[in-house]
């Protein structure tokens, strides 16, 4: 966004990835901003916390190449993604002898790498690598696209996927990307991510990139700071309670401050519940549309286990891929060996659960044992059943059931001057809409920056 020849005063409501890359935007493009955040930790839904003493995440992220707003952001408030962030060639590897693959792409230009990935895996049977070869050429010749859309699973079933490939690859990749079972999947929503993924033209984008900072580091606080430097304002611990639209087009915002300061336009980054709360306090017909679309959804699940070992337990990869079977009580999908993303957590594993609203009913503590135990039983290492301590982290809301034809608002609101950013906003192209994912937060933010500065109305869909 070129900077902007009239200086404008805009509010930012919510410090998650949405609300620190609009504050960000707009501060870049010469506007004064004020950023207020409820709570004391920037991040929203993927932040820090700290439990038994340590620093951890309120959840264990991969992001993707493919996340080109996010990456260039990282290095708009002065980060090194280097320093931040471990970049793995795209891989989809289990534990020897667990009943998984190991599928691990070298660094060729795409899609040569995808090729010999297929070529050299290990763990899949000759009609596997077959059904996936045919479902990536088919998915190229359709341009990713899918214009009628249907579940994952159904897409899946269309084009003779086995139940192998289904349950090794497929299964785990629509989970970790829309948090939603492939049954109830968006198949147009999926293929976007692997046309931006597995079907781009350059091999980086594929790449599986690991957090070694805790999220909030990433972005969210060198986002403040930039904003800071630009002449901005931060203001944690502020909950925004009510916005008041204008007899001149502007708007006063109930924060619990006392300066009564006016805004040009408000971007509203909260979550959708919470979005939709302020929107409904204004009691403006125009507001309708995007209120209901926001009532509508259904909130998915994550859940993260952390388990403390002695510091001299590792594994031999940065993550591993793993089979969840609740029958069997194995509900973990990946483990991640946080000690070789931060030497000051040695010994310490992260467990991933997507879509967990049914495993987290079992509770923190038999969760915990049975990852636990599942961990000792797939690794082969009996003393990975006795940690010395687990925290189960559930965020109850982390996203919305990615389902299909899902009716997303777009950044406009229907009243000028107050925008809508977050991971659940719809893009003015549809084709182009992300699941509930950081750079799908990321990009909803800067698109508002750029709706709000130029009076443009993003179209709804």
């Amino acid at each position: 966004m070129a900077k902007s020849s009239v200086k404008q005063r805009y509010a930012v409501i919510g410090a998650g990835w949405a609300g620190c890359a609009a504050a960000m935007e707009l501060a870049r493009a010469g506007h004064s901003v004020t950023l207020f955040e409820a709570a004391r930790t920037l991040g929203g839904r993927a932040r820090r916390v700290e439990r038994e003493k340590t620093v951890l995440d309120n959840g264990q992220h991969i992001l993707l190449g493919a996340y080109t707003e996010t990456l260039r952001l990282i290095k708009l408030a002065g980060q090194d993604p280097a320093e931040l962030i471990l970049t793995l060639p795209l891989q989809m590897r289990y534990p020897a002898n667990s009943g998984g693959m190991d599928f691990l792409a070298p660094r060729l230009p795409a899609p040569l790498h995808l090729a010999w990935a297929l070529l050299r895996a290990k763990g899949l049977l000759r009609a596997d690598k077959l059904a996936l070869m045919r479902f990536s050429t088919a998915m190229r010749t359709m341009g990713w696209q899918l214009y009628n859309d249907c579940t994952v699973s159904e897409l899946l079933q269309r084009f003779d996927q086995t139940d192998r490939l289904n349950r090794l690859m497929w299964h785990p990749l629509c989970l970790a990307a829309l948090n939603t079972p492939p049954e109830r999947a968006s198949a147009r929503v999926f293929l976007n991510v692997l046309r931006d993924s597995l079907g781009a033209s350059r091999r980086r984008a594929s790449d599986m990139l690991i957090p070694k900072a805790d999220l909030s580091s990433v972005l969210p606080d060198a986002a403040a700071r930039y904003v800071e430097q630009h002449g901005g304002a931060v203001r944690t611990g502020a909950k925004v309670a009510a916005l008041h639209a204008l007899a001149d087009g502007r708007w006063r915002l109930d924060d619990g401050g006392e300066d009564g300061a006016q805004y040009d336009g408000v971007i509203v980054a909260t979550s959708s519940v919470q979005a939709a709360s302020l929107l409904q306090g204004l009691q403006d017909a125009r507001l309708d549309d995007a209120i209901d679309r926001m009532q509508a959804f259904t909130p998915e699940a994550i859940s993260t286990c952390y388990l403390q070992y002695d510091a001299s337990v590792h594994l031999d990869l940065p993550f591993y891929a793993l089979v969840d079977t609740p029958q069997l009580q194995h509900w973990g999908q990946f483990v991640f060996d946080r000690g070789q993303l931060d030497a000051s957590q040695a010994g310490l594993l992260a467990v991933v659960i997507s879509a967990s609203g049914y495993a987290a009913e079992q509770g923190h503590g038999p969760l915990a044992q049975a990852i636990a135990a599942q961990l000792a039983q797939v690794l082969q290492r009996p003393e990975l059943a006795q940690p010395v301590w687990t925290q189960l982290i559930t965020e109850k809301r982390a996203t919305f059931a990615c389902t299909p034809d899902l009716l997303r608002p777009g950044n406009a609101s229907g009243m000028p001057g107050l925008l809508l950013a977050g991971d659940y906003t719809a893009n003015e192209d549809r084709t182009q809409d992300y699941p509930a994912t950081i750079e799908a937060a990321v990009r909803s933010g800067v698109a508002a920056a750029r709706v709000v500065t130029t009076g443009k109305t993003a179209k709804q869909t």
